[in-house]
């Protein structure tokens, strides 16, 4: 658990203070790991330290075990929901969180009113076109412990990963009420109208536009916004389209006065998987939350 602090904070004094140790404690601590492992680990700079090569190597089998060691922990206590006062972190896109969230805290309050829940927003890698290793940003932070549970877009999960199916989604076209293509969105009229694109970088350029380019035809994209529930105010105030995930349209488009229409051609259907790491399901409680996904 040093390493792993002394790691992820890059400075002793903080390390120390998230462990409850004097910064003294720590560094003799360091002392017996760099004496262990015959390497400096950790050099000191003007800000903190920085990891050497060896320590960066050791980052993920240590973490693998750390991970092992929490679960056995926290599997010899008894979970029990109603009394536990846990905070657990889940992350997923945020069209999907903006779905799952809100069921889950509405169950929370009946059923496990002391659980905190911390929400982070994942994206995939810009640019990487293998779909596992555009989520390996997941990956990396469900095995160093910084994520408890992810929400993700994708069936082939690494195998030293647990995933539990919370539902299936597709898209829809998603306009303004009253919107003058509401009643007629055939092929020809959804290229010809101006569309929003959901893109964290601003790259202008998604999949529809790939589905549009099977069929030899294009759109002309007028606006991106980073994210989905931006993207839905925006379509609420103007005469723009966008390809908004079916669920999340369903949940929150009424309050902005948005309606998903069928997309006069398929653009694409997903599992969305509650992922963890196989040591983690030895805890009761994160395999409870898990539970608590699942029932959608």
């Amino acid at each position: 658990m040093l390493f792993e602090a002394v790691l992820e904070e890059r400075h002793v004094g903080r390390a120390a203070q998230r462990l409850s140790l004097s910064p003294s404690a720590v560094s003799h601590g360091l002392g017996r790991l760099r004496r262990l492992l015959g390497d400096p680990l950790f050099i000191r700079t003007p800000r903190g330290v920085t990891p050497t090569d060896r320590a960066v190597q050791l980052a993920e089998p240590i973490a693998r075990v750390l991970a092992g060691a929490r679960g056995v922990l926290a599997s010899v206590a008894p979970f029990d929901p109603a009394s536990s006062r846990r905070r657990f972190v889940v992350g997923a896109p945020d069209g999907v969180s903006a779905v799952i969230v809100p069921p889950l805290l509405a169950r929370l309050r009946s059923t496990a009113p002391h659980i905190d829940l911390g929400v982070r927003q994942l994206l995939p890698l810009e640019g990487e076109t293998d779909p596992v290793r555009a989520w390996r940003g997941a990956f990396d932070e469900l095995e160093a412990r910084t994520l408890d549970i992810a929400v993700i877009p994708l069936d082939d999960i690494p195998v030293r990963f647990h995933r539990r199916a919370v539902f299936e989604e597709d898209f829809v076209a998603a306009v303004r009420m009253g919107h003058p293509a509401a009643d007629r969105l055939d092929l020809d009229a959804y290229c010809a109208l101006p569309h929003l694109v959901v893109s964290a970088t601003g790259d202008p350029y998604g999949f529809v536009d790939v589905v549009l380019a099977r069929e030899g035809r294009a759109r002309r994209i007028a606006l991106t916004a980073p994210n989905f529930m931006f993207a839905l105010t925006l379509v609420a105030e103007s005469d723009m389209v966008c390809a908004l995930p079916r669920r999340f349209a369903a949940t929150h488009g009424p309050r902005f006065g948005v309606v998903g229409l069928e997309p006069p051609l398929p653009l694409g259907r997903f599992r969305l998987n509650a992922t963890v790491p196989l040591p983690a399901l030895a805890d009761a409680g994160l395999s409870w939350m898990l539970d608590q996904l699942a029932e959608g």
